[in-house]
């Protein structure tokens, strides 16, 4: 499955009125060229889900922003990926990485919401945040991305490609 289908569509936040002034509310958030994957251990999957926060490990967690309520939480990886077009064709343009803790028994999880709609809108913005990832994630996230439509990883801007090295 390609992750970078074109949709139909938008995701409609804000009304787009044109009667009221252009401050803060008014707009359309498009959410057709953000892709969520998630990273568990050594591997990265798509997981569209988590745009709702309802990919297949976050489903039915009670979540806390307290990490001392999730002893036993198994790490996990949320990343923002946004597609965009250039000269050349398609590309990874943003990329962001959000934490998060998952005990899966206990049904508890730990992740700070702000911080992963913050890193969303930052991918959207196609800024590069995945300094937080150890190697192996990286490496995973590389896989899964050049898997996923090579022409596009190798038509993405040096800064990808170096957080990604």
């Amino acid at each position: 499955m390609d992750i970078f289908d074109n949709k139909k569509g938008g995701f409609t936040i804000m009304s787009g009125k044109t009667d009221v002034h252009g401050g803060f509310g008014q707009g359309v958030l498009d959410l057709n060229a953000v892709s969520s994957v998630i990273i568990d251990g050594d591997e990265a999957y798509i997981d569209m889900g988590a745009l709702h926060a309802k990919s297949s490990v976050e489903k039915g967690i009670k979540w806390t922003t307290n990490k001392e309520e999730v002893p036993n939480g198994k790490p996990y990886w949320l990343v923002w990926v946004t597609v965009d077009r250039n000269e050349a064709g398609p590309y990874y343009a943003g990329a962001t990485a959000c934490y998060m803790e998952i005990d899966r028994e206990a049904r508890r999880g730990y992740k700070i919401l702000a911080d992963h709609v913050n890193r969303m809108d930052y991918s959207m913005k196609r800024r590069i945040m995945l300094t937080d990832l150890s190697e192996k994630e990286k490496a995973a996230l590389k896989k899964l991305l050049i898997e996923n439509n090579e022409a596009m990883y190798e038509n993405s801007t040096e800064e990808l490609k170096q957080n990604l090295s």
